[in-house]
């Protein structure tokens, strides 16, 4: 198996040094680097000028649409990675025959799930963004793909969920979930007029993504193992619970999640 995992970045960052990893430029159309050597995600069939709204979904759709030699396909970010374990340093990132052990066994590599403890994950995302996209993902859902509604309406009354975009997955399973979540997503841009959105809300495609990941795995059931994510730098988890708490109390504006 040859597998291929892009690490997402706007700009010139430290990397990892090993096999199978590929970084990539986002929003390069935009944010164009002549000094970055990375892989850029407007080259090819693209979207790259979609990733104020998409975040890391245009590296996602760029792999789909070009990377045509790879067996297995992932995402990490640049300060997200898989680990086996600790140090989450850059050294101890997952490697490449790791992740290909994994995925003789499974179709599918996830970041362990993230628990909302007390919100549900509908209601830690109403809370946090804006409601009217999620809740038009559920009619798009109904209308057009409605075998994935009851799984929809589970994965909204859970309070855990595969969160980040971050994957691994086989190049049938990746093919699936692309075709799922872009086509759901083009529908989404039809219904709703984020115009007057903040630049943090305008990521909105990107947003709802993350929560049509486990949609998409239940409906299609892809045999799935959980590895262990850190995040270089820390995860800010003082700030990150005083916005919780601050969103539940209904103080100050929205604030999109860490």
């Amino acid at each position: 198996m040859k597998a291929k995992i892009l690490v997402a970045a706007h700009k010139k960052v430290s990397l990892p040094n090993k096999e199978g990893y590929l970084p990539i430029l986002v929003g390069a159309k935009r944010n164009y680097k002549p000094d970055i050597s990375y892989q850029r995600d407007d080259q090819g069939k693209n979207i790259s000028d979609k990733n104020p709204n998409y975040n890391e979904l245009t590296a996602i759709y760029w792999a789909w649409k070009n990377l045509k030699d790879a067996d297995a396909i992932g995402l990490v970010h640049y300060r997200r990675y898989f680990f086996n374990s600790k140090p989450y340093t850059l050294n101890n990132v997952l490697n490449i025959d790791e992740v290909e052990k994994y995925l003789s066994r499974v179709d599918v590599l996830l970041p362990k799930k993230r628990n909302y403890y007390i919100e549900s994950n509908y209601s830690h995302y109403i809370h946090a963004h804006h409601k009217e996209p999620l809740d038009k993902t559920r009619e798009i859902i109904q209308a057009d793909y409605p075998a994935y509604l009851s799984a929809f309406d589970l994965v909204m009354n859970r309070r855990k969920a595969h969160m980040f975009n971050m994957f691994v997955m086989n190049k049938r399973a990746f093919n699936s979930y692309c075709e799922f979540v872009f086509s759901v997503l083009e529908k989404l841009e039809s219904k709703i007029d984020i115009s007057d959105y903040s630049v943090q809300e305008a990521r909105v495609y990107g947003y709802i993504s993350e929560l049509l990941m486990d949609v998409w795995l239940e409906t299609n059931q892809f045999t799935c193992a959980e590895v262990n994510w850190g995040q270089i730098g820390g995860k800010q988890n003082i700030r990150k619970a005083l916005h919780l708490i601050k969103r539940k109390l209904g103080i100050g504006k929205k604030k999109t999640h860490f």
